[in-house]
């Protein structure tokens, strides 16, 4: 069995990470700050984070700038290779990032708007490069609709559909949130993450209801999927990356060692 990725989220808005429930917005109050994104970072570099995954969710120019700076002040510090989402549009923005220090960049909306971007990314920058997160709902009991602009708009993709989409693209890795389990530490949902998981042939990374350790060995094994992300169990302290990898190896999942820098 290859070895199963952990890693933590971080949400970033006004350069604080903040933490909701099922995509709730920051223009409502429904988000709370939970740390400074380079502290947590540096944290979870010590603990042994696989990968790292930073959210802009300030959808601004002003919000993307703050963005690059946590980039490189991260960059600088820490080991892990991070994956940067929110508000990247164009080329030129996946190239800012990339240059300001991350690995691999994170479509969402914008892919769903412009697919040959995704084409144009994996072009430039390789498939390697580009993740295309997608946000899912359940709409009825064997259905999962994608939504956009943070879980706001109803598309008209099914999201094992638009996984298959995005890797024929050129994504090297898909991302996929569970909006009705987002925030909730009810548990991921299995379901769609092992459908998608078995439809296309790059990892998978599931998102969204991590509460517990169990959750996270459910939907590796029983979702198939590739990688964990997590993120109130981190910031709260409720379980450390060592304390999941440690369980995960209790359990048979084969999970990374920590590297020396």
């Amino acid at each position: 069995m290859l070895a199963k990725r952990v890693i933590p989220c971080l949400d970033v808005h006004d350069r604080q990470v903040t933490r909701g429930v099922q995509f709730g917005k920051a223009e409502k109050g429904e988000l709370r700050n939970v740390g400074d994104p380079v502290a947590l970072a540096l944290r979870y570099n010590a603990q042994g984070a696989d990968e790292m995954v930073f959210f802009d969710i300030t959808a601004s120019a002003h919000g993307r700038a703050t963005m690059v700076e946590v980039i490189e002040e991260v960059g600088q510090q820490c080991f892990m290779p991070l994956t940067v989402g929110g508000g990247i549009r164009t080329l030129a923005d996946m190239g800012a990032m990339l240059h300001a220090g991350a690995d691999k960049v994170s479509i969402n909306s914008a892919a769903l708007a412009t697919p040959d971007l995704v084409c144009a990314g994996a072009e430039k920058f390789g498939s390697q490069c580009i993740v295309v997160s997608i946000d899912a709902r359940r709409i009825a009991p064997d259905r999962w609709k994608v939504f956009s602009h943070g879980g706001r708009r109803e598309t008209a993709w099914d999201a094992v559909a638009w996984a298959e989409e995005a890797v024929r693209l050129g994504a090297g890795e898909i991302v996929l949130n569970s909006i009705d389990a987002d925030g909730t530490k009810q548990g991921y949902d299995l379901e769609i993450t092992r459908r998608v998981s078995e439809a296309v042939g790059v990892p998978v990374v599931a998102s969204g209801g991590a509460g517990k350790l169990e959750h996270l060995v459910a939907v590796l094994r029983e979702g198939k999927a590739d990688a964990v992300l997590a993120a109130s169990i981190f910031h709260e302290g409720t379980y450390t990356v060592g304390d999941v990898k440690a369980f995960l190896e209790r359990h048979g999942i084969a999970a990374r060692k920590l590297a020396s820098p």
